[in-house]
């Protein structure tokens, strides 16, 4: 049987992940509070920030500024989560 979560990214009741999709207290917190529509949403946006900020996720500094990305998209804390700059959607 799937668990379901109150999810911050949709607002609604959904379905939730079946792990922390990430590593210590905030990939519990995501476990807890987001739905796997909403990582999935986080994920699609990640892949945004990374092309158009041009981040190498391999290294730290950058690893530590899509984790703020991910902070403010999932829980819209801090001053991240929003399209970067100058992206526009086709």
């Amino acid at each position: 049987m799937s668990r379901t979560v109150k999810c911050a990214v949709l607002g609604i009741e959904a379905e939730g992940l079946d792990k922390p999709p990430y590593p210590g207290e905030l990939g519990r917190k995501i476990y807890e509070n987001v739905s796997a529509e909403g990582w999935n949403q986080w994920l699609q946006r990640l892949v945004t920030i990374i092309n158009e900020e041009q981040l190498n996720s391999a290294d730290p500094a950058c690893q530590e500024r899509i984790e703020k990305h991910m902070v403010g998209f999932l829980f819209r804390e801090g001053d991240y989560g929003h399209a970067p700059a100058g992206f526009h959607r086709r």
